[in-house]
């Protein structure tokens, strides 16, 4: 018997969650940096993850399969992605990993938690907020919501390339993913952002995801993390390749080299 092939994707076969999964999340890297930094600072791993903007909760799932002990909270306001991954991930675990997971459909800006070992705020999520006041009130939540010995994780890009509408195209398996960057205000540091996946048959999903953010600097970040306590902040910026591309891996740095884009990880240490 011949080898079943896959459905050729199409805009209408495919489903957008899927698709940002495969092309721009990777869990166990994210887990792995967060497991390092914390062991580092306190000699043990991690137990307890909170997943602020968590959207599908892909890596609150996949944290729990670390380990027996480990528990995970996901917060979102949106229902959507939460409730795919309930349907995908979460159905996915055993359950007694699935009893250690919990998601919550709720504003990061007024959620009660436990206090937690790690706060995650990935891909660029709590740009979101514009002002500085709402930024500071986030983070004044989450200082309190980590134990002592804890870590704030959040990631932010730049550079000159940031600042410049234009699109860059990946290819995947099956897909072409566009990153788009449809408008930048240098005054305010507002972007307006999009992905795009295109398909071999010539279908096209415009607009699978839109960010409407403010691009804070690790400057501003770090300034606000001890305004609210955290007692020290780190940035660990990303390495290139031989390409002159981001290589995914992360190291504390004072004086990064000057690029067109980067991308970096601010860690507050509670």
């Amino acid at each position: 018997m011949g080898t079943q092939q896959r459905p050729q994707l199409t805009a209408r076969r495919a489903d957008r969650y899927v698709l940002y999964t495969d092309s721009v999340q990777s869990t166990d890297a994210e887990i792995a940096f967060f497991r390092r930094v914390y062991r580092a600072e306190n000699g043990r791993p991690p137990l307890v993850l909170r997943e602020d903007f968590c959207g599908t909760a892909a890596i609150s799932c996949d944290w729990v399969r670390r380990g027996p002990a480990n528990r995970a909270i996901g917060v979102d306001l949106d229902d959507e992605p939460l409730r795919w991954g309930r349907e995908h991930y979460l159905a996915q675990l055993r359950p007694d990993q699935a009893k250690r997971v919990r998601l919550i459909k709720g504003n990061v800006l007024s959620v009660r938690t436990e206090r937690v070992d790690v706060i995650a705020a990935l891909n660029f999520s709590f740009c979101v907020f514009k002002e500085r006041a709402t930024l500071m009130r986030y983070l004044t939540r989450c200082r309190a919501a980590i134990k002592p010995g804890g870590i704030m994780v959040m990631d932010i890009y730049g550079g000159p390339d940031s600042q410049k509408p234009g699109r860059e195209k990946t290819r995947f398996k099956g897909f072409t993913y566009v990153w788009d960057q449809a408008a930048y205000n240098p005054i305010t540091n507002e972007a307006l952002n999009h992905i795009h996946f295109l398909f071999p048959d010539g279908t096209r999903m415009n607009k699978a995801f839109t960010y409407d953010w403010r691009l804070w600097t690790p400057a501003e970040l770090s300034e606000a993390l001890r305004e609210v306590g955290f007692k020290d902040v780190r940035v660990y910026w990303e390495g290139t390749g031989a390409d002159g591309k981001g290589n995914g891996a992360f190291r504390p740095c004072q004086r990064p080299k000057v690029e067109q884009a980067w991308i970096a990880y601010i860690v507050g240490l509670a």
